[in-house]
Parts: C-alpha cells; sequence; structure tokens
C-alpha cells in the first residue's frame, strides 16, 4: 500500500461487505482493522507509514506557460519527458530565493549543469530541462516553470503539482535568511502561534456541517478544501462534535500540529496561519 486514499478506499470496502451481513462498523474501527490485518500495531503506525512513504521531497505548495510537447508515451501510458542540454549563464538566472508562505522558500541552486531546488526543512530535489524554462523532477511528479525577464533572470517560478500551479516570487538573500530564523525560531519554541487552535476550531466545525468558512482561507487552500470537501465532510462528521482540542508540537513547515478529539474518534490536524490570520496551510495528519 503506498497511498493514504488506498487505506481508506479498503476501510470503506470492508464496512460495505459487513454491513450486509449485519456487522456494523465505525470508520475508525474500520481502519484499525485495515491496519491489523496488515501487520501494523494500529491506524496512526499505519498512516505514518504511509505517509512518510508517499509524501515526496519538495511538495505538499498566474497563469502558467503551456507545457511544451510531449513526443513518447510509454508502456504504461505515462508521457515520457525528454530532457535537454541548457547552457549555464541560462541556469544562472534561475539560482536564487522563491518565496512559497511566510514560513517557506523554495531555493534553487546550481551544481554544474545540474539545477536543484530545495523547499524549507526538506531534502534537495534534482530538476531537469525539458525546455530553457520547463523543468521537471524524476522522484516526484512535479514541474517548473521559470518566469524571466529579459535578461534571462527569473523573477518568479511556478511549480505544478497535484494539479496546482503555484507561483513564487522570487525574493533576495536577507529575506531568506529572515524567513528561516523566523522558522527556526518557531520550530525552537515548540509553541503554538496565537490564534491556530481557534481557527483550528472554527474549519472543523465548518468541515462537520458541510459549511467552511472559505473566507478565513488562501484563494489555494479554498480552492482544494472545496474539491476536498465532499469525501472529506462525511469522514469528519462520523466522528461527532469537537470535544477537546491538544497542540502537540510544531510541524517541519513551522505548522501547529494539534490532535482534535471529537465524540467517537480523534484525529491530528496540521494549521498555519499568514501575519493577517487566513489559513494558508491545513490537513488532517497521522501525527507528528
Amino acid at each position: 500500500m503506498r497511498d493514504f486514499r488506498d487505506a481508506k478506499a479498503m476501510a470503506q470496502t470492508l464496512r460495505e461487505a459487513l454491513k450486509p451481513k449485519g456487522v456494523s462498523l465505525t470508520h475508525s474501527e474500520s481502519l484499525e482493522l485495515i491496519a491489523k490485518s496488515l501487520g501494523f500495531q494500529d491506524w496512526n503506525v499505519l498512516a505514518a507509514r504511509i505517509q512518510s512513504e508517499q509524501r515526496p521531497p519538495g511538495s505538499e505548495p498566474g497563469a502558467s506557460p503551456a507545457a511544451p510537447p510531449r513526443d513518447h508515451v510509454d508502456g504504461s501510458g505515462t508521457p515520457e519527458r525528454r530532457e535537454i542540454a541548457v547552457d549555464a549563464a541560462t541556469l544562472d538566472g534561475y539560482v536564487g530565493f522563491y518565496q512559497l508562505s511566510e514560513s517557506m522558500v523554495m531555493t534553487v541552486t546550481r551544481d554544474g549543469t545540474q539545477l536543484l531546488t530545495r523547499l524549507s526543512g526538506q531534502p534537495a530535489v534534482p530538476i531537469y530541462p525539458e525546455s530553457t524554462t520547463e523543468f521537471f523532477a524524476k522522484v516526484v511528479d512535479a514541474r517548473i516553470s521559470f518566469i524571466a525577464d529579459a535578461r534571462g533572470q527569473a523573477e518568479s517560478l511556478i511549480l505544478h503539482q497535484n494539479g496546482r500551479d503555484i507561483p513564487m516570487k522570487r525574493i533576495d538573500g536577507a529575506t531568506a535568511q529572515r524567513i528561516a530564523d523566523r522558522l527556526a525560531e518557531k520550530l525552537k519554541s515548540h509553541s503554538a502561534s496565537p490564534g491556530t487552535e481557534a481557527a483550528l476550531r472554527r474549519l472543523v466545525d465548518g468541515i462537520i456541517g458541510g459549511k467552511p468558512d472559505y473566507d478565513e482561507m488562501s484563494p489555494e487552500l479554498a480552492q482544494k478544501t472545496r474539491q476536498l470537501l465532499p469525501s472529506l465532510q462525511p469522514d469528519v462528521a462520523e466522528l461527532g462534535p469537537v470535544r477537546s482540542m491538544e497542540f502537540l508540537g510544531v510541524g517541519s513547515q513551522g505548522e501547529d500540529v494539534y490532535v482534535v478529539r471529537q465524540e467517537h474518534g480523534a484525529l491530528h490536524w496540521r494549521i498555519a496561519l499568514d501575519s493577517e490570520g487566513t489559513i494558508w496551510l491545513a490537513w488532517i495528519s497521522p501525527g507528528l
């Protein structure tokens, strides 16, 4: 099993198979059975294992240029990208820092003819050119488009991943260092940022009721939440009303991690706010 959604699908299949036989399982109970049947201690252990395998380096965040044509498709039906040679001067125009959020920066460096990208707190990921402005990764399904000025200096980039086009503006080294320092300070403090618990409670209550407040979210998060709500809402609502929240720690992106205990179960959530109190990151997580 390599995907979090696969585990949930198996749990749902188990519930549907047992229901005609008069055996009723909650969503949490079916997840626990799936975990034990695969030899894991419990669902949290299995979910953490799946997440560690599926979460790719450089993940998890304008209008994008059209992708260049792809001439070959392999036997699986997946387009095969063709790497081309790009001169060092062009690559140097892309080297620098690009801001993803208030706590995350993508750093682009050059090692010979190879560009490397690294998001804050994550390993470096090499990218390969398929045109002078379009690059792709091999270790994860992601592309990067560099938006350059007339001198060939990139002013921004767009990360294409998980069906999203995520723009990042270039920032200078001093700004990148300040962001890195803030993240380091946050990780060291091991304390929740003001407002995250209240925002998370409103978010969870909104999802349970099927009407989250999209005005409290960044446009990107609001769009993703709208897409996921039909599948997310039944699972969260099934656990019942929220009984308590407990702060657990700080994640690698500076997000706050909480356990949200509901009437019939508990979920781990991660959440981060920007300087204006807008939720720019939130997702259900198996744990720290």
